[in-house]
């Protein structure tokens, strides 16, 4: 029997490391918080047996508290900002210690934020900023730094993106940019270190429902905010009522979503343990179907369909609404 250790963010920015104590699968994720993907998943890993390390953006928060009760002793908490390198740099110090010479199984990159879904001309490049450095920046710099464990134990890198990073959608300018960047990314290292016997894997979920989307509170904040710095000239031509209208999109995030994300949860777990993990994994209902028309069918009929599918949607810049 081997030891393995992987590493696992659990909060709005962090990352897990998990081992195993009964076999030679060990895994490692990132992100969670109170709710969300990687707070459920650190605790899946720790009922399977894996020893887990959950990296948290508040490691005295409600969700690092809870992890601490319901999970087992082999489950760590790490102060971990996937944003702030030294954090990075003091978890993967930590996580050395523990493992000494066994290396680490697995990293999961699981930390993202949506940011103000708003047409990408009004999205402000703050918030463009925001995205990348969360979604894509943190994840790159936690895969450089753990990676020389992973190459010592021929380990998995598994990433989580998004279908936002592949299927163009209205008003995620900013998320998908940085999810697509994830996806290339994570591509790119698959053959880069297939040398060293290294896997990577992307998990590209659908509509699922977690705490990305933020609370009424930081919605109405992120508005006030692209109202007070909007230019003239796009206060003119969009109007105020239909940039008020946009939280619509959000309201709407929780009808077309499913709060059982086992399907996500079942994919990461393949990903780190199966002898052949796939490539790309995209749970979810209806993923199939945006991966085909985004890839097989002609660019014309995916803005048709696009189109079709914010049909509901009347409202429309006021420079577009009023009669000339």
């Amino acid at each position: 029997m081997t030891e393995g250790w992987a590493w696992v963010q659990v909060d709005s920015w962090c990352t897990f490391v998990v081992g195993s104590l009964n076999g030679w699968r060990s895994l490692s994720a990132c992100r969670g918080g109170d709710s969300g993907f990687g707070h459920d998943l650190a605790k899946h890993l720790d009922k399977l047996g894996f020893t887990v390390f959950a990296g948290v953006l508040d490691e005295k928060g409600s969700g690092a508290e809870e992890l601490r009760r319901s999970c087992s002793k082999r489950l760590s908490v790490l102060q971990m900002d996937v944003t702030n390198p030294q954090q990075i740099k003091d978890a993967h110090s930590k996580v050395v210690e523990k493992v000494q010479d066994k290396g680490l199984w697995a990293v999961i990159n699981n930390a993202g934020i949506l940011g103000f879904p708003m047409d990408g001309e009004l999205i402000p490049m703050a918030d463009y900023k925001s995205c990348m450095a969360v979604n894509f920046f943190g994840a790159v710099q936690v895969t450089k730094t753990f990676l020389p464990l992973l190459r010592k134990s021929k380990g998995r890198l598994v990433n989580i993106s998004s279908m936002g990073g592949v299927f163009p959608m209205q008003q995620l300018a900013a998320y998908s940019s940085s999810k697509a960047a994830l996806t290339m990314f994570s591509s790119v290292m698959r053959q880069e270190l297939s040398k060293w016997g290294v896997k990577v894997s992307v998990i590209q979920p659908g509509g699922f429902r977690t705490n990305i989307a933020g609370t009424s509170e930081s919605w109405d904040q992120k508005e006030k905010a692209i109202l007070d710095h909007l230019p003239p000239e796009l206060q003119e031509d969009y109007g105020r009522d239909y940039i008020l209208q946009q939280k619509n999109f959000l309201r709407g995030i929780g009808t077309f979503s499913t709060s059982d994300i086992t399907p996500v949860i079942r994919d990461v777990e393949h990903a780190v343990s199966a002898k052949s993990p796939s490539a790309f994994y995209a749970p979810g209902k209806l993923t199939s179907l945006f991966l085909n028309i985004a890839f097989f069918f002609p660019t014309s009929f995916l803005d048709y369909f696009e189109k079709k599918q914010n049909i509901q949607r009347k409202d429309m810049p006021r420079a577009l609404s009023t009669p000339k």
